[in-house]
């Protein structure tokens, strides 16, 4: 298969991975949506639309902006079906982008690259059948396993399984640039300790630490390419 075959495939896997992605995430959509009202009126215990209505917009239109970061973020990250597939099954920031980008670096793709969306996709599809695996085995093993799940010994490592996790990933990207890296973590670092309640909308606060992060990288990119001028 030459290079023009390949991606005449790629395009037309991209065109059903699309009309296949859009078609189930709109049943997702419907079946998360429609449960509670199914639930509600199998029950009979409709709550008023009105007192819900404004409940949503009260925190709706933070997690909108945040849902758009994320969405303009990730998906360039993961590709069409990876993006559908991380985007349905939920959880990203805590295991679906670990997982596509710890994939991506062991097998050396680039983003933006045919073999960037196939290894997001396998990733991220493996990754969601591991977490349904793990999670059907919690139910069974859950009364069992309670007493060793509730001691105190536990409680501090279940505490920061997300910061060990990010905290081990994060390092091997910062010291690839420290120049870049650097301002944002400690802008973020500061922030975050001087205004605890943040540590609760970090998907928001990666836009302000992104464009931080661009803004560094654009200044450090003109540095370059005005001494490369110069020479």
């Amino acid at each position: 298969m030459n290079e023009q075959e390949k991606q005449a495939w790629f395009q037309a896997y991209n065109a059903r991975t699309h009309v296949l992605g859009r078609v189930i995430s709109v049943i997702t959509l419907v079946l998360l949506v429609g449960a509670p009202f199914v639930i509600g009126i199998y029950l009979g215990a409709m709550p008023d639309l009105g007192a819900v209505a404004r409940g949503f917009f009260s925190v709706g239109l933070v997690w909108m902006v945040s849902s758009i970061a994320e969405f303009l973020i990730y998906t360039p990250m993961l590709g069409a079906g990876g993006g559908y597939l991380a985007f349905i099954t939920g959880n990203l920031i805590n295991m679906k982008i670990p997982c596509a980008v710890n994939a991506r670096d062991i097998v050396g793709a680039k983003t933006g690259t045919a073999e960037n969306e196939i290894i997001s996709t396998l990733s991220i599809a493996t990754s969601s059948l591991v977490t349904i695996l793990v999670l059907a085995l919690g139910v069974l093993l859950l009364v069992p396993l309670q007493p060793i799940l509730q001691s105190e010994a536990l409680q501090p490592a279940f505490s920061n399984v997300v910061p060990a996790l990010f905290g081990a990933m994060a390092y091997k990207y910062f010291r690839k640039n420290m120049k870049i890296a650097l301002a944002p973590l400690i802008v973020m670092s500061v922030l975050f300790i001087l205004v605890p309640a943040l540590t609760g909308s970090t998907s928001f606060m990666i836009i302000p630490s992104g464009a931080l992060a661009i803004g560094i990288a654009y200044f450090f990119y003109k540095k370059q390419t005005r001494e490369a001028e110069q020479k």
